[in-house]
């Protein structure tokens, strides 16, 4: 699957969470929101929107204002994108979406990254067929 293509599925299926999603699928997918994070975060440290200090003169980065209301939409709008790639990903490992939660303890995240990274089962499994045969 291409770059686009995975794009286009992601935000097709944005409320999917049944199904199997492809490992070039994900990380395609999860390559863009990479991307649109990094360039808001430029887009907005242009534009003077990071802070760099607090009043006590410690460092730390921070948002607020309207840069910040700008975050929260871009996050609000790839939220379930993101979850439902997440979830049909963990459905192509055969491992229920109910893994995901798993990020939520310490360390958790990299089991996630574990089972993202894992070849999909070949053939059906009980969450549906595979996406295709040559991107599993």
């Amino acid at each position: 699957m291409s770059y686009m293509e995975a794009v286009k599925a992601g935000f097709s299926n944005y409320a999917k969470f049944n199904g199997r999603a492809s490992r070039s699928e994900f990380w395609w997918f999860m390559l863009f929101v990479v991307i649109v994070y990094a360039v808001l975060y430029a887009i907005i440290g242009i534009f003077g929107g990071l802070s760099a200090s607090d009043a006590n003169g410690e460092v730390s980065v921070g948002v607020s204002g309207f840069p910040f209301f700008i975050l929260l939409v871009v996050w609000l709008v790839l939220l379930l994108p993101v979850l439902g790639i997440q979830w049909r990903r963990l459905h192509d490992a055969n491992h229920s979406g109910w893994w995901w939660l798993i990020s939520l303890v310490p360390f958790g995240g990299i089991v996630l990254i574990v089972f993202f990274a894992t070849r999909g089962t070949e053939g059906d499994n009980r969450f549906g067929p595979p996406v295709t045969a040559t991107t599993n």
